[in-house]
């Protein structure tokens, strides 16, 4: 029997690695198999060496300074590290955490935990394409705010955020400014000194590296208390038996990015600009979610009319999508990014998010766009008529 090949369009969830992380990583999981703190024989200290060359190429990769750099198991320990980490080492008088409407749970559910502990949250609205205002930031900080957080780019809508803006005011007034970059780091250029972001959280998973491992930006002479204790590994920082294979993988993928990203980003809008065109021609009531202009090149999110968005998503089996975050994926209701946006329960019941990767060609795309228009026909079709 023949086996029909998924197309894969949840890249923003995670992404396959990259062959040639494949092939950094393998001498790491086998015979070069060194805890990189036992500095006594040569297996520790060659892992210890590789740590630090890709330290350093991480670093490179953000525009960082090698001990600016921990490595953590990914996105969500680098978001509670920072936002945690922060807190427990707040001066006297500054205990507020601004963050907007739209963060990863890693960031809101972490914010939530610290509220009632005496560090207050203040939920930052957006407009309706997902944009965080910086004026209305600006109108939130007083002498008391100790951290602002705002993702680089939303994970669900692919809006990306004025975090330049926001860096600046923070700055300006001595506050933290901590940014999710997960769904922008390999996608689109991301620079910390010119963010003037104090923390910069990131995942290998989501740009070809291997799960479990990303890293947390840490710029100099920011305060900061470890989420974890014990053996004092990352200069104190963040103790644990260091993950030398994945740590590998992640400057691989830092690598392989660098040298493609240009090439592979204009491969993706133009994918991109094919698939919208295909799906509003195609199909009645269909309305784009997230900013039209300001969004990351491989992203589209759309709301189809009287179609509900994970019927849809089955009916297109062949099609490996998702509606929004994997993260809340689990989680009942319509997603909260959208309501945040002020799109409508019946509109948000009926998304999809369409994520773009590597493994997509013209000729995929032109066969979703016909999956999608006949499964939203015969799903409109089979709709009890009010």
């Amino acid at each position: 029997m023949r086996t029909v090949k998924t197309i894969y369009l949840d890249h923003n969830a995670t992404t396959p690695v990259h062959p040639e992380v494949v092939q950094a990583m393998t001498p790491w999981l086998a015979e070069r198999f060194g805890n990189a703190s036992s500095l006594t024989h040569a297996p520790g200290r060659e892992a210890r060496d590789a740590v630090e060359e890709a330290r350093e190429t991480v670093a490179r990769f953000l525009g960082a300074e090698s001990d600016e750099i921990v490595f953590t198991t990914g996105a969500t320990e680098s978001d509670n590290t920072a936002l945690k980490g922060a807190a427990w080492a707040a001066p006297p008088g500054r205990n507020r955490i601004l963050a907007s409407a739209i963060e990863h749970r890693a960031v809101l559910e972490t914010a939530r935990w610290l509220d009632p502990r005496g560090f207050p949250l203040e939920v930052i609205p957006v407009d309706r394409f997902g944009l965080v205002d910086p004026a209305a930031i600006e109108r939130s900080l007083d002498d008391r705010t100790l951290i602002v957080s705002t993702m680089h780019a939303n994970s669900e809508v692919g809006t990306i955020e004025p975090v330049e803006e926001i860096g600046a005011l923070c700055r300006k007034r001595g506050i933290l400014f901590h940014t999710d970059a997960t769904q922008t780091v390999g996608k689109i250029p991301v620079d910390v000194r010119s963010i003037g972001c104090d923390l910069l959280s990131l995942s290998a998973h989501k740009f070809y590296g291997p799960k479990g491992v990303g890293a947390l930006y840490i710029r100099r002479r920011t305060p900061l208390e470890p989420l974890l204790h014990g053996g004092g590994q990352e200069r104190g920082r963040r103790s644990g038996t260091l993950n030398v294979p994945g740590i590998v993988g992640l400057a691989a993928a830092c690598r392989v990015t660098a040298r493609d990203r240009e090439a592979e980003q204009a491969r993706l809008l133009s994918l991109r600009r094919r698939l919208f065109d295909g799906i509003t021609g195609a199909v009645e009531g269909a309305h784009l979610n997230g900013h039209p202009e300001r969004r990351l090149p491989h992203n589209l999110h759309f709301s189809f009319e009287a179609v509900d968005g994970e019927a849809l998503i089955l009916a297109m089996r062949r099609v490996a999508l998702s509606s929004g975050s994997a993260c809340s994926s689990a989680r009942e209701g319509p997603s909260y990014v959208l309501r945040a946006m002020g799109v409508p329960d019946e509109l948000a019941h009926a998304s999809v998010r369409f994520g773009l990767g590597r493994s997509n060609d013209a000729a995929q795309v032109d066969e979703v766009i016909g999956l999608l228009a006949a499964s939203v026909s015969r799903l409109r079709d089979l709709a009890p008529r009010g």
